[in-house]
Parts: structure tokens; C-alpha cells; sequence
């Protein structure tokens, strides 16, 4: 026996399929808190990564500042060494060839009334009063 296939060709463009109001207000719903619920994690990802990048920055900062603080404390050391009275007085003597004045060599100076003369005293003691 032979038996024969027909193929039967069926048009449904014409057909709508009725959506229920309720399962699109569903969907919608959670597609919105899908959406919600990414972005919130996506918030927390990115405050994350940057309180991280921050930290290394931050502890870059406290790096350069250390080093900036060393140089400073070189510095001050240096400045106080290139001040000291002792290496001015042999700089003076030596390499400018001058030398403590002779008695009389210094005349005093007429000073116009009010005038403050500074005068070298030892620690400790109280300025004179005049």
C-alpha cells in the first residue's frame, strides 16, 4: 500500500494572540526590579573599585609626604650647619682674609633719638634699661 503526505499550509498572520493586562504588568515589573537591582549593584561595584583606588592614592600621598618631610629635616640640618658662627668666623678669616678690628678702628655711630641699638648679650641675663 502507498500512502500519500499532503502538506497543508496554514495561515495564522491574521490570528492575535489576546495578551493578559495583569502578565504584562508582571513582566514589566520584573524586568524594573531586574533593572533596579542591577544598577544597585553596579553603584556598589563602582564606589568599591574607587575607595579602593583612593586608598592607593591616598597612600602614595603619605609616601611622598614622609620623603618630603625627611628632606625637610635634611635641610633644616644643613641650614643650621651653613649657619653656625664657628664655620662663618674660619670662612671669614680664611678664605675672605679679614680679621677682628683693633681698638679705635670702630667709630660709634650717632644715633637720632628714639633709635633701639641692638647689643649682644649673654643668655639669660635682662636687657639693660637706659
Amino acid at each position: 500500500m502507498t500512502e500519500f503526505f499532503t502538506i497543508k499550509h496554514i495561515d495564522n498572520s491574521r490570528l492575535v494572540r489576546p495578551i493578559a493586562p495583569n502578565r504584562m504588568r508582571e513582566c514589566a515589573r520584573l524586568v524594573l526590579l531586574g533593572v533596579s537591582i542591577a544598577l544597585c549593584a553596579f553603584l556598589y561595584a563602582w564606589q568599591h573599585f574607587e575607595t579602593i583606588q583612593l586608598r592607593y592614592h591616598l597612600e602614595s600621598l603619605r609616601g611622598e609626604r614622609t620623603l618630603a618631610a625627611e628632606l625637610n629635616q635634611e635641610l633644616k640640618l644643613e641650614v643650621a650647619g651653613l649657619r653656625a658662627p664657628g664655620r662663618i668666623d674660619i670662612i671669614a678669616r680664611r678664605q675672605l682674609g679679614l680679621t677682628a678690628p683693633v681698638p679705635g678702628q670702630v667709630a660709634p655711630m650717632d644715633l637720632p633719638p628714639g633709635a633701639v641699638l641692638a647689643e649682644a648679650r649673654p643668655m639669660g641675663t635682662p636687657p639693660t634699661q637706659r
